[in-house]
């Protein structure tokens, strides 16, 4: 279940932040489902992604059941020990720095970004800002972990992974989940109009990615890597 449009962006994203694909390298195209009782035919709901010859893919990973719908709490990885043996890196602890006066700047530069949120107040958003708090790019969706997939998508896509010098900011709390695509994507810091999990906390805490909570009034709290906070 997802917001139609960016569609191949959700798919590239998805199969990065499992840890399925690790660049665009892997990628020999991702085109529109064609076929349907033997006919030709656009599926708007059906994407293919072909890889290049050579790529191997685990496919006992692709035996876990993938939930990808507008819920929460069901999806992602179970444990933290499941995201080390998939390759989250252990992310630098210093860098890069960030101003406090960034963050609150964050809310307001987000929801001045979201066309579709406006017209129905419906939708979650995904952004990347660069530590000087300009807006790089935002995608939004019905469900926060389609807005982040697509978000982590398109920079894959455009070859511009890891984003170790960009920081997320999305417009719900901040799931295990959530910590886990950031951590994929290379991204240091995460913050978070909403609480994070225990278990994101913790998640955070193991590989040195900042993780903001409650940003929003002009006030946030630090949960994990204050040090890159100035």
């Amino acid at each position: 279940m997802r917001t139609p449009g960016h569609d191949f962006e959700l798919a590239a994203g998805f199969l990065f932040s499992e840890g399925i694909l690790h660049d665009a390298a892997q990628i020999r195209e991702i085109r529109w489902s064609h076929i349907q009782n033997g006919n030709p035919r656009q599926l708007g709901n059906s994407v293919t992604v072909e890889l290049n010859p050579g790529v191997a893919v685990d496919l006992d990973r692709l035996e876990r059941h993938f939930y990808t719908t507008s819920s929460c709490g069901v999806c992602g990885k179970a444990s933290i020990e499941a995201i080390q043996m998939q390759g989250c890196p252990v992310l630098p602890r210093s860098s890069p720095a960030l101003e406090s006066s960034v963050i609150h700047h964050l809310p307001e530069a987000l929801r001045r970004a979201q066309p579709v949120f406006e017209r129905t107040g419906g939708l979650h958003a995904a952004a990347l800002f660069s530590p000087e708090g300009e807006l790089q790019l935002l995608r939004e969706d019905v469900g926060r972990h389609n807005a982040v997939d697509k978000l982590i998508g398109a920079e894959m896509l455009a070859r511009h992974t890891p984003l170790g010098d960009r920081l997320m900011f999305v417009s719900s709390r901040a799931s295990f989940e959530l910590v886990q695509k950031a951590l994929m994507a290379g991204i240091p810091i995460l913050a978070a109009v909403g609480a994070p999990s225990s278990l994101a906390v913790e998640t955070a805490q193991r590989f040195n990615l900042t993780l903001l909570g409650f940003v929003r009034d002009s006030r946030f709290n630090i949960y994990s890597g204050a040090q890159r906070i100035q």
